[in-house]
């Protein structure tokens, strides 16, 4: 009998080709080493999203990354709303590595993307966080002779602005996706009550973040 070809051998090629490129960034070959820590880089980045962007981002994930990205997300808590701070935290947690390893972890793991993914798909991504989040995915850090400065109340502010803007954006396409035309050219009332109570949740959830 004639074996039947693997249907799952592109997409693990690929995988492996993804994360080989990845480890190159790292310079490491421990590839569990390499699925940890892309895994939970894929999973901070994904929940600070909105439910569109986050979707938006995966079409660039080959098919078995795509799996790990989507693996354990609710779309009912995006997005997930977070600081530096418990940026690091979650990371050095999840990825069994130090605090301290994170900026420059994050920073090769997002060099290592941003060329595997489309031209500016990444740039596009990160101007969704907050600045102090995309200073951590670029890998910057403190040095001694370098004290943090505190954040200003500017600072703060936009933080805040962008948060509101994002939740605003996801509100309004959720009632947008509840209203479309059925083929009859009348919204189906249930799936636009429903879509009425989903915004309704996410401005909610908006206004329970402490500021």
């Amino acid at each position: 009998m004639t074996g039947h070809p693997d249907p799952l051998a592109r997409a693990h090629q690929t995988a492996q080709r993804w994360y080989a490129a990845i480890a190159r960034h790292l310079d490491t070959q421990d590839l569990p080493y390499v699925h940890r820590v892309v895994r939970t880089w894929l999973h901070l980045v994904r929940d600070r999203l909105t439910v569109d962007s986050a979707a938006h981002f995966a079409a660039q994930l080959p098919e078995l990354l795509r799996g790990i990205y989507f693996d354990g997300w609710n779309p009912g808590r995006a997005p997930t709303r977070y600081d530096a701070a418990a940026f690091v935290a979650r990371f050095a947690s999840e990825a069994t590595i130090s605090p301290s390893d994170v900026p420059p972890t994050a920073s090769a793991i997002s060099a290592a993307f941003a060329r595997l993914c489309s031209p500016g798909q990444l740039e596009h991504v990160f101007t969704l966080l907050p600045e102090s989040l995309r200073a951590q995915l670029d890998g910057a850090q403190v040095t001694p002779d370098r004290p943090p400065r505190p954040a200003s109340a500017e600072h703060l502010r936009v933080n805040a602005l962008e948060d509101q803007v994002a939740t605003l954006t996801d509100a309004l396409g959720t009632l947008a996706r509840g209203l479309e035309l059925l083929p009859d050219g009348e919204p189906s009332a249930d799936r636009a009550a429903k879509a009425a109570q989903e915004a309704h949740r996410i401005l909610l959830a908006q206004e329970d973040v402490p500021t």
